[in-house]
């Protein structure tokens, strides 16, 4: 590959796992790539992570790395590495060496083949049984706020053009999906059956909880389907409303009595209280699309970078 390459990882507390890595990825890449750098970020580690890295940089002149301020979260380090990157391809993996980096040839070259995005699936995933539910669950929810049928081929190991990061180059919202922020800018999606080797170092950072989070920020923040769900609900109310006030006056005419004061008011109480959940599902459309612009809180802040340079004042990631 003759065009630069930029390999972006996040780093949260892999101080014993980020040697190996290096030197698997270093190796690999100086068989297949003229030109490449790698960018580390380090997310807020708790263990000597950033004294690692300090000293790789040391021995690989490729590495450039950034330190944040405190943990932001898996995407917002990998956005903040991805605006960083010069390559006109960008890979990004994780730090654990379940993505192989010997796999990255074949991403670049199914790249070539005109796609824009290329994501490494794994053939089976070394998870437990709740972390690949959850997994499924995540992709279907990535599949409403992508709204392209590739988003349930998708893993943190993936190789993107860089063109299409010009689609999010400004985004500096809170909660970030790198998936999502891509699928801004493309539909050209594929993706390469990959190995998928079990965790030697340390243990997985993501608990349920934290998967649960991240599965919400999807379809809270990039997504108005569950408004969506509430108008549908507004309207399903209205008609349930409307369909037991006609029973009640057919039952009326039909037998001449008093018609049940609860039934009327029930009645009532639904297509009154569906109009409001309906209009305000579409109140809240408006409302969502305002609120993701009006977020004050920074996408990432980054307390010092290697090789040393003066930091901009733009390191807040806000575009």
């Amino acid at each position: 590959m003759n065009k630069l390459l930029s390999v972006v990882i996040p780093v949260y507390n892999s101080q014993t796992s980020l040697p190996q890595l290096i030197g698997r990825l270093t190796s690999v890449l100086d068989k297949n790539c003229s030109k490449y750098e790698i960018i580390l970020v380090n997310d807020g580690s708790k263990d000597q992570s950033w004294q690692i890295i300090q000293e790789l940089s040391q021995n690989y002149p490729q590495i450039r790395a950034y330190d944040l301020m405190r943990n932001f979260g898996q995407h917002n380090a990998l956005l903040c590495g991805i605006k960083e990157a010069q390559g006109d391809v960008i890979v990004t993996l994780d730090d654990d060496l379940q993505h192989p980096p010997e796999c990255i040839p074949d991403l670049l070259a199914k790249l070539e083949e005109g796609f824009d995005v290329v994501y490494g699936v794994p053939q089976t995933e070394q998870h437990s049984g709740w972390r690949n539910l959850t997994s499924k669950l995540i992709k279907i929810f990535l599949k409403k706020a992508m709204r392209v049928p590739a988003a349930q081929e998708i893993s943190a190991f993936r190789a993107f053009r860089s063109d299409v990061k010009r689609s999010f180059s400004n985004y500096d919202g809170v909660f970030v999906s790198i998936d999502v922020l891509i699928s801004w800018g493309t539909t050209r999606f594929s993706s390469v059956k990959v190995d998928h080797h079990q965790r030697v170092f340390g243990k997985s950072q993501y608990s349920l909880k934290k998967l649960f989070n991240h599965a919400f920020t999807l379809i809270t923040g990039f997504s108005i389907f569950p408004l969506q769900v509430s108008s549908g609900m507004g309207f399903l109310s209205i008609l349930f409303g409307v369909v037991v006030l006609i029973y009640v006056f057919i039952k009326y005419l039909t037998s001449g009595g008093a018609v049940p004061g609860f039934t009327f008011l029930a009645s009532i109480i639904a297509i009154f209280s569906g109009a409001q959940l309906f209009a305000i599902g579409i109140i809240g459309e408006y409302l969502g699309r305002l609120y993701s612009r009006t977020i004050g809180q920074p996408t990432y802040v980054i307390r010092a970078q290697c090789p040393d340079k003066s930091l901009k004042n733009d390191s807040q990631g806000n575009g």
